[in-house]
């Protein structure tokens, strides 16, 4: 996990923060193990799935949209903030590395929605809040471990696949 000089930011043009600032929270950060880590970040993007949700709702658009637009921002909060302290840079281009996060928040944020809309349709339709949290939580190791294992893995190199394959040069 060391030696990720901008591990924290990605070295975006239009990230306000500096290297320096961002290697100070990421070194803070690190102090926790990564399970902690992607837990608070995932705690995070609870409280914005479920606050937007809530607003959303509250302005008359029906639930199983609402919790669509929900899960969409608290989606781009996480990624940036998984990318920043929970995981370690990959060495891929930060759109390969969106992408495969896409992949894995698919299926993650899928199985969310729909037990979300499986319980909300059913037993929890005055508590769709209630079924928000149900669903993050079973989605949860979906998440963590399809980022851990595909999204943020680091790019092998031929060696490193030569060696796995048994093959030896």
């Amino acid at each position: 996990m060391h030696g990720n000089a901008m591990a924290a930011g990605g070295g975006d043009a239009l990230d306000p923060a500096s290297d320096s600032e961002r290697d100070a929270v990421r070194r803070l950060a690190e102090r926790l193990p990564r399970p902690a880590r992607f837990l608070g970040v995932g705690g995070l993007g609870l409280i914005t799935d479920l606050g937007s949700f809530t607003l959303v709702l509250n302005l008359g658009i029906p639930g199983l949209i609402a919790r669509i637009v929900s899960l969409a921002l608290a989606t781009l909060v996480t990624w940036r903030l998984n990318r920043a302290l929970t995981f370690d840079r990959s060495g891929r281009r930060q759109h390969r590395e969106a992408v495969r996060y896409a992949a894995v928040t698919a299926a993650a944020q899928g199985t969310s929605y729909a037990i979300f809309a499986i319980l909300t349709l059913t037993l929890l339709s005055r508590h769709p809040q209630a079924a928000i949290v149900i669903g993050a939580a079973c989605s949860a190791l979906i998440s963590y471990n399809g980022h851990r294992l595909f999204a943020f893995a680091p790019v092998m190199r031929t060696h490193d696949r030569n060696i796995r394959s048994g093959e030896h040069s």
